[in-house]
């Protein structure tokens, strides 16, 4: 796959976890293609609860995929390397940069 596409497929990645969880919950999909920011994010209140805060969160700087925060069953990383991006182009963000390099994936 082409870098100049990750864009897209991060997009499409994204915008299928929200198709599935907009009618359940209350979410925002946040696309700013310009800065190459995707986040899907929990806002609102359960009862009395508040919730707050991202779902997905993957950033593209450079030549690589930063998944800064991933809350999905199947794991973003997965869904990446199955639409044939390279590991080595995907960094796992939210761990820290001394355990990436105990990962199949990116240090950064």
């Amino acid at each position: 796959m082409e870098k100049s596409n990750y864009p897209e497929l991060v997009q499409e990645i994204i915008k299928l976890h929200f198709t599935h969880l907009k009618d359940d919950e209350e979410v925002q999909l946040i696309l700013d293609r310009e800065h190459n920011h995707y986040l899907l994010m929990f806002v609102g209140w359960q009862e009395q609860q508040r919730e707050y805060g991202s779902l997905i969160h993957i950033d593209i700087k450079g030549d690589k995929i930063w998944i800064q925060s991933d809350g999905t069953e199947v794991g973003v990383a997965n869904e990446l390397v199955e639409a044939r991006i390279p590991k080595q182009d995907i960094v796992l963000a939210f761990k820290s940069p001394f355990k990436r390099q105990f990962t199949e994936y990116a240090v950064g």
